[in-house]
């Protein structure tokens, strides 16, 4: 398995942009945005869950999840929203972990905005926090998500703070700065990573090997 690295951040913190670029310099990445879309396709698990759970009611006419209704209701019930998580986090955990082993690489990043929210630290061999000022975080995902600022602030009221974050995280990149800064940042953990993803392999290589 490859070291594991937990790359995670507030809402538009630029998780992306950061995940893009290791993916770039050949580290795998593996979304848990993805696997949570994916588990909820017709025929997989997270579908029938929920579809067992309340009915029709977050389906739309030919079967498919709506996702917007969902959402919505999950921003307006919290108690709605914790049994979707409970629902939901064994599936997307089992997905992300049988994808992980799978992968033959030095090290691999697995994005999890809701690190610690889901409780997914456990998976992780070194977090890797992106973080940026509050202001600059909500004016992207406003222009991002095409929503207006009190979404955003609502999102982050129910994320994990950024003290919390900073308090488990390894690495931190404090995304403020331009692209050319950010590369430069991904280009010299992409280095650390390989360095520790050999000398953690030659830790545990066996006698005579």
């Amino acid at each position: 398995m490859p070291l594991r690295i937990a790359l995670t951040g507030g809402i538009g913190s630029g998780k992306t942009a950061v995940s893009d670029r290791f993916a770039m310099l050949g580290a795998p990445v593996v979304d848990t945005a993805v696997i949570a879309r994916d588990i909820v396709q017709a025929g997989r698990a997270g579908h029938a869950a929920i579809g067992e759970t309340w009915g029709e009611r977050f389906f739309d006419t030919s079967g498919r999840l709506d996702r917007r209704a969902l959402r919505d209701a999950v921003f307006a019930d919290r108690a709605l929203k914790a049994r979707l998580d409970a629902m939901l986090h064994p599936l997307i955990r089992g997905e992300l972990e049988a994808r992980l082993e799978a992968l033959e690489a030095p090290y691999a990043i697995a994005v999890i905005p809701l690190l610690l929210e889901a409780g997914f630290d456990d998976l992780a061999d070194r977090v890797l926090l992106v973080d940026a000022d509050r202001e600059t975080r909500i004016a992207r995902a406003m222009r991002r998500d095409n929503q207006p600022r009190e979404a955003i602030e609502s999102i982050i009221a129910q994320q994990a703070p950024e003290s919390a974050l900073r308090r488990v995280a390894d690495d931190i990149i404090d995304n403020n700065a331009g692209m050319e800064a950010l590369d430069t940042r991904v280009a010299r953990l992409h280095r650390r990573y390989l360095d520790l993803a050999t000398a953690t392999s030659q830790e545990f290589t066996p006698p005579g090997k």
